[in-house]
């Protein structure tokens, strides 16, 4: 175990520099810098070219690479161009609050896939498994922006149930138990969204994944043997049906800090996402490449938990 592990780790230092490559590339093609898209009509060329001489875009592409890779390597991902502060200091500060309503949608998304999916597919082709499907159908169909939209319209509007946006109620001071309450409180929302928009396909995929288990030889052996069906269910099937879902699991952690830019945009909450949008529009490339690159190495981790932990789950399987 230790030594795939080590190899793994290895392994990833090549495609972190491929990577790096990439997403520098695909920066580099975007048309503007950090000077043009602050649109101040006052500004002259002299000053446009002494601005771009202080941030270092006057330099050519490849010499710009090396230098910021020369910084990556050091840990320092440089300051940010609009929030005139050290990138990690940026992320510190916005990633947690994505963070919140990302792992609360997390555990409730897989906690009713699991229990959907796994009734589902018992009770295959049954009332209630077509209104599991229409409602995962619905699910997967609506596009995020609609779907938050329509709830600010019923619970925020309408019913007064449930502040419009924003993380906390402005001007508050409220402290301990009472702030945690109003964040939760406006984070009902947005975690209602995510938790819709992913709970459609989890829920497709544990009914598909159960389907295939329940007709296997062992699981006809075990009611045979008189066992009752929720342990026939939940100890057997279940739990060999959960196998492959750690491969899923292993991409929800770049997810739990990446941050969800469009539902974040309309529920005006601050997080990491709608800061990653706005560098993007100002093109705030230090913010840009430092966080992008952060998600690459949080995906490749992720990879690497799903794969040792598929390994610890099913002992059929040698990492070598």
């Amino acid at each position: 175990m230790r030594t795939y592990i080590i190899r793994r780790l290895l392994q990833m230092i090549p495609t972190l520099i491929g990577i790096s490559i990439i997403v520098y590339a695909i920066s580099a093609m975007i048309p503007g810098d950090y000077i043009t898209a602050l649109n101040n009509p006052n500004m002259t060329d002299e000053r446009a070219e002494q601005l771009r001489a202080i941030y270092g875009l006057d330099q050519p592409q490849y010499l710009r690479y090396f230098t910021w890779a020369k910084s990556m390597l050091t840990g320092d991902m440089g300051d940010s161009f609009q929030h005139k502060k050290p990138v990690m200091e940026v992320v510190n500060e916005y990633i947690w609050n994505s963070f919140i309503i990302a792992f609360a949608s997390l555990i409730l998304s897989w906690i009713i896939a699991i229990f959907a999916g796994v009734f589902s597919a018992k009770f295959q082709y049954s009332l209630f498994d077509k209104l599991i499907t229409l409602f995962v159908f619905i699910c997967m169909s609506l596009p995020s922006f609609f779907l938050g939209l329509l709830l600010i319209r019923i619970f925020a509007l309408s019913f007064g149930w449930l502040p419009v946006g924003g993380m906390t109620t402005a001007g508050t001071k409220a402290v301990g138990w009472e702030y945690i309450m109003d964040v939760l409180k406006h984070g009902v929302l947005p975690i209602t969204v995510l938790t819709m928009l992913s709970t459609g396909s989890l829920t497709r995929y544990f009914r598909t994944s159960m389907l295939e288990v329940i007709r296997q030889d062992y699981i006809r052996t075990a009611r045979a043997k008189g066992l009752k069906e929720r342990t026939v269910i939940f100890k057997h099937a279940l739990r060999n049906a959960m196998i492959p879902a750690i491969t899923l699991l292993g991409f929800e952690l770049p997810a739990l800090f990446g941050g969800a830019i469009i539902t974040e945009k309309i529920f005006v909450w601050p997080g990491i996402g709608h800061v990653y949008l706005n560098a993007i529009n100002m093109r705030d490339y230090p913010f840009m490449l430092g966080f992008t690159i952060l998600l690459a190495v949080l995906t490749l981790i992720g990879n690497l938990l799903a794969d040792v932990l598929y390994g610890l789950a099913d002992p059929r399987i040698r990492l070598k």
